[in-house]
């Protein structure tokens, strides 16, 4: 079983248009609603393998209900932590050429009652679970120091855990040893303080983080590949992908196929990116099933390109980004 924490889940409402144009009225084609937050899609994605898998997440007003009743629908067991806030709703506009535009509310703010309930809920929940996966922004209320809590509790209780989230949330979990973390290329150049341009500049990043406190690192490069890291060595992954339809939760789906298939070594990278990869063929943010995927399109090596140019650089860093900070 593999359990996901979602701190700050959400409805998503995804439309495809034509092309975005700013201030006219667009027509949109198609119109999908989906339960959305990235252990959400997590959950999502490991149910649509045939795999089982527990939410965990607060909900709250109409907006949560909804998020219930369309897991409830997609065979997703559901550990709901109320609370009195409305959970999110989130707004994404894909355009024919692949171009996503998202707009994310900022999310309930949790009390104190409420985090120390989220807490125990997933302590709760999590007996029994081969993985939890701790994923997305941390809602108004939780400090960044949370997930570093959860991944001392769960490596008390003997679990492993794999962590997607960024910023100063990401460095403080760095701290408490992560099995696993799944940063994006901006993730990744935001938590070492500097652009990527090339692979090789990614890899040096993910065995810094290795060196901040992360056991593996499960790098999403996007139309680039991933890249894996952990104590025996490194690897790439790719996958030949003829049209891109939509990339909302494909990261979610690779972490989704990454844990799947064991969460360790280049067999499990094999099915990140080939659920990634299933993932931006189609819509919304539907998840692949095991029919969508296509192993035979997927490549993996340890000869990680180095000197290969990223399709799409890091040049820009947060204004605001954490600085770097070395593991004691």
């Amino acid at each position: 079983m593999i359990l996901t924490v979602t701190p700050n889940p959400s409805l998503d409402r995804t439309y495809e248009v034509q092309a975005l144009r700013r201030g006219d009225v667009i027509r949109a084609e198609t119109e999908r609603m989906d339960p959305g937050g990235k252990g959400v899609n997590v959950s999502r994605a490991v149910a649509a393998a045939g795999r089982r898998t527990v939410a965990v997440l607060p909900l709250g007003g109409a907006p949560g209900a909804v998020v219930t009743e369309l897991l409830d629908a997609q065979g997703i067991e559901v550990a709901p932590v109320p609370v009195a806030g409305a959970t999110r709703s989130n707004i994404a506009l894909a355009e024919a050429d692949g171009v996503l535009t998202k707009i994310n509310a900022p999310g309930p703010h949790l009390t104190a009652a409420e985090q120390e309930l989220l807490l125990e809920t997933v302590r709760e929940a999590s007996r029994g679970a081969d993985w939890i996966a701790c994923c997305g922004s941390l809602p108004r209320g939780l400090a960044p120091s949370w997930y570093a809590d959860v991944v001392a509790r769960a490596h008390a209780g003997g679990a492993r855990i794999a962590l997607d989230t960024s910023g100063r949330a990401l460095l403080e979990a760095l701290r408490a040893r992560p099995d696993v973390v799944k940063p994006n290329a901006e993730e990744l150049a935001e938590a070492v303080g500097r652009p990527l341009a090339t692979v090789g500049d990614a890899l040096k990043a993910a065995e810094e983080l290795r060196e901040m406190g992360a056991a593996a690192v499960l790098a999403s490069l996007g139309a680039d590949g991933q890249l894996l890291v952990d104590g025996s060595g490194a690897w790439f992954g790719s996958a030949r992908v003829d049209a891109v339809r939509s990339n909302v939760g494909a990261g979610d789906s690779s972490l989704a196929g990454f844990l799947i298939a064991g969460g360790d070594g280049p067999g499990a990278l094999a099915s990140a990116v080939a659920h990634g990869a299933a993932a931006v063929t189609l819509p919304g943010s539907v998840m692949p099933t095991p029919a969508d995927l296509d192993p035979a399109a997927v490549t993996v090596t340890d000869r990680v390109p180095v000197d290969r140019p990223l399709k799409e650089p890091v040049h820009r860093l947060p204004v605001d980004r954490p600085l770097k900070e070395p593991v004691p």
